[in-house]
């Protein structure tokens, strides 16, 4: 495939590394309150002890969610080094300049993610 010429790859990097970085720092922040929640029936009252149970669960569920788009930002880099970036993943046609400037990390144009969200 072809360098897109109409898509700021700088400027689109940028934007997703600074993210990563932002990823990053809120999973070493969270870290331990995704620690498992410990029985102790007399420091923690059974009602205490299902808030932070449910806490801890929403905890791992920021975190299952910040390692899905930390791998869609990988992914988006492993393309734009292959010079596969800007290219429907599905179709191989281009995906439009706007939609990447949304999503940097789309890797379908919108009637294949249509196509897909409609199956």
């Amino acid at each position: 495939m072809t360098d897109r010429k109409d898509i700021d790859l700088a400027t689109l990097r940028a934007r997703l590394e600074e993210r990563r970085a932002e990823i990053l720092a809120h999973s070493s922040h969270s870290e331990d309150y995704r620690k498992p929640v410990e029985l102790d029936q007399q420091a923690v009252g059974r009602l205490s002890r299902m808030d932070a149970l449910q806490n801890q669960e929403m905890h791992l569920e920021q975190e299952r969610r910040r390692a899905a788009e930390l791998d869609r930002i990988e992914k988006t880099f492993k393309r734009m080094e292959e010079d596969e970036y800007g290219y429907c993943h599905n179709c191989g046609e281009p995906i439009d300049k706007k939609r990447l400037e949304f999503d940097p990390t789309t890797p379908l144009c919108i009637d294949c993610a249509d196509r897909a969200t409609h199956a």
